[in-house]
């Protein structure tokens, strides 16, 4: 396919880096957005070095008079394909979660699709194209304990993108949501320690008996099939898949 601008959240490292490396690769030009702006210039950097075609651009996701901003700000690079990724977590029962860290996540995990989504709409309208992704999670579907306000924002993501799809049914944009089981990142690594510490358990204990046992094929999820998985929803062949979530979770979801 030809290509296009792609905007990803959060693309500075982990996931959305992984993505945004994936589809440097088949010829896109990425838009690395992150808080840190150090980061996202470093990222796309990278990118750049290997032969791709990237800019960076800082943004708080939550700001929602900077997010309004961005399509003027990207007036010479309009975004075809709004890839939502940036997440925190935070592993608290929720008697000892502090009411500020349980806003924050809800904000950059449900807030800030949304004021993305607003932001972008309005062009890939007028071009008649548009491809939204978000990246949801496992949480999407099931809940685990001492995550209320990332589960909560997680299954909110859910409803949104169902919402959005028939709001958008009368053009050629799509939106559906990734939802995949632990995927090996920072953001993971800080789980298992975190977890480790409310359970009283070990991290290799965590990670056997709490992360990978409910899942039949007992692994992380690799950072490779989401970004193939992405691939094919901007793919022609998906230009009637919207609304959907697509589960990389190992078998979990069956039982």
């Amino acid at each position: 396919m030809s290509s296009k601008n792609i905007f990803i959240t959060g693309g500075a490292s982990g996931i959305g880096f992984g993505i945004a490396a994936h589809f440097s690769e088949l010829g896109h030009h990425i838009i690395i957005a992150d808080i840190n702006q150090d980061a996202a210039e470093q990222a796309a950097k990278s990118l750049q070095s290997r032969g791709g075609s990237a800019q960076a651009i800082q943004i708080d996701v939550c700001n929602a008079s900077a997010v309004a901003q961005l399509p003027e700000q990207l007036k010479d690079t309009p975004v075809d394909v709004l890839i939502n990724n940036a997440g925190i977590q935070h592993v608290s029962r929720i008697e000892d979660f502090p009411a500020e860290k349980w806003q924050r996540l809800i904000d950059i995990m449900l807030v800030a699709p949304a004021l993305l989504t607003q932001a972008f709409l309005p062009n890939m309208r007028k071009n008649d194209f548009g491809r939204i992704i978000n990246v949801g999670s496992i949480h999407s579907l099931v809940a685990s304990p001492f995550k209320s306000a990332y589960v909560a924002a997680k299954h909110g993501l859910l409803g949104f993108s169902k919402t959005i799809a028939l709001e958008m049914g009368d053009a050629n944009i799509t939106i559906n949501t990734l939802c995949p089981a632990y995927v090996k990142t920072p953001l993971v690594e800080q789980q298992i320690a975190a977890q480790a510490k409310e359970n009283n358990m070990t991290e290799e204990q965590v990670v056997s008996d709490i992360m990978l046992a409910p899942m039949p094929k007992k692994a992380f999820i690799s950072v490779e099939e989401l970004a193939g998985t992405a691939e094919f929803l901007i793919s022609p062949a998906a230009r009637n898949m919207t609304a959907q979530t697509l589960v990389l979770d190992g078998g979990w979801v069956a039982r």
